[in-house]
């Protein structure tokens, strides 16, 4: 049985066009072709990626960290508590008010002193200012030299300036070294990040993360052996184009440069836009949905890989709409704050209270855009 829905997943006429096989993409006369075993060794560059992070973020991170001065609070601990312990792990982080009631009876502590504990336990568990610097530092470096590299592989190339050179003598198209690698890095690295999601910095948008993160693999994999490796790499530089310029604005905002937080936010929503808004949908998609037909009649590789381009086109407008909301807010100058992010919380009885390291904060973030958060 097993063997039986390998090959009807592997038939040519679900991933190749009419009339053709896999036979005919078999290394011959000096071609080499891309295949599907080429991909196994992604996992295992995943998990080498997730080493060089670990290290990146102990050794480059965490000095770049205290050279630009990034401020960490000293987060007041929730005294430990039993009752309460065991509701917020296995009923809920936000008591309703009989549950505050209820809890405050059985704890033996007040209302008030409940409702303090959970605040103080839900910022126990929200990510440290240097851990989401270490992070955003990471994908920084990552997405800028994966950028430059993705740059120097399809700069050179014709279909770089002209679309329909994508399709030109389709699917029997050689595959370049460069290509091989700039495939299976940046493979690896979105393996990397799927593997990590858990224990990243956790967002309201953390459910589109993760579908974007299998999106973007299945899309790769699938372009990768259906040598739709042309158009793929048009796509992974587009991408990268704009991602490195948000880890960017991150940093700075961790590190409390306002300024340049702001005017880098601009430029990323700007490019942002214009890539994944304009350029993605009305060329790259134009080039994939339309240029086929015109040399085979479509069949379901075809209709497959174009299906995962309007997934993560839904979720480009879906962050769109995030970003201009944002840098709608920044320019009327009313509150600007990553929609996405979780802001930890005070209160006033606890605002004397808070002691920080190497001076103020703003509610445990440095201060943005008279004391509000930039991008998180």
């Amino acid at each position: 049985m097993f063997q039986t829905l390998y090959n009807y997943f592997w038939w040519d006429r679900l991933w190749l066009p009419v009339n053709l096989t896999w036979a005919d993409l078999e290394d011959r006369d000096g071609r080499i072709y891309a295949k599907a075993s080429d991909l196994y060794i992604t996992i295992p560059l995943a998990f080498f990626f997730l080493i060089v992070r670990h290290l990146f973020e102990m050794y480059v991170a965490t000095p770049l960290a205290g050279l630009l001065n990034v401020k960490e609070k000293i987060r007041l601990k929730a005294t430990p508590n039993p009752v309460l312990e065991k509701f917020y792990a296995l009923s809920t982080k936000h008591p309703k008010q009989g549950d505050v009631e209820l809890l405050s009876k059985k704890s033996g502590c007040t209302a008030r002193q409940v409702e303090r504990w959970f605040r103080r336990r839900r910022n126990q568990d929200r990510p440290s200012l240097l851990k989401k610097f270490r992070e955003a530092s990471w994908r920084f470096t990552f997405y800028l030299i994966a950028f430059i590299a993705g740059m120097a592989v399809i700069v050179d190339k014709p279909w770089f300036y002209d679309l329909k050179e994508v399709w030109k003598g389709y699917p029997i198209q050689t595959t370049l070294p460069s290509q091989y690698w700039y495939y299976m890095i940046e493979l690896s690295f979105y393996w990397s990040l799927l593997f990590s999601i858990a224990s990243d910095v956790k967002r309201k948008d953390f459910k589109e993360q993760i579908i974007h993160h299998v999106a973007t693999i299945i899309l790769m994999s699938f372009s990768w052996f259906a040598n739709y490796i042309r158009a793929g790499t048009l796509i992974m530089a587009l991408h990268d184009s704009a991602d490195y310029l948000l880890e960017s604005a991150k940093m700075f905002n961790y590190a409390g440069w306002k300024n340049t937080c702001n005017n880098i936010f601009i430029v990323f929503a700007a490019v942002f836009i214009i890539t994944r808004l304009v350029i993605l949908p009305f060329w790259i998609m134009h080039c994939t949905v339309v240029y086929p037909l015109a040399l085979y009649p479509p069949f379901f590789g075809y209709y497959f890989f174009n299906f995962m381009m309007v997934v993560l086109q839904s979720l480009h407008i879906f962050w769109a709409y995030l970003i201009i909301r944002m840098a709608h807010k920044f320019i009327t100058g009313k509150v600007v704050e990553d929609e996405r992010s979780d802001r930890e919380e005070t209160d006033n009885t606890e605002e004397e209270e808070e002691v920080t390291k190497n001076g103020p904060l703003s509610n445990g973030h440095p201060i943005l855009n008279n004391n509000h958060r930039k991008t998180d």
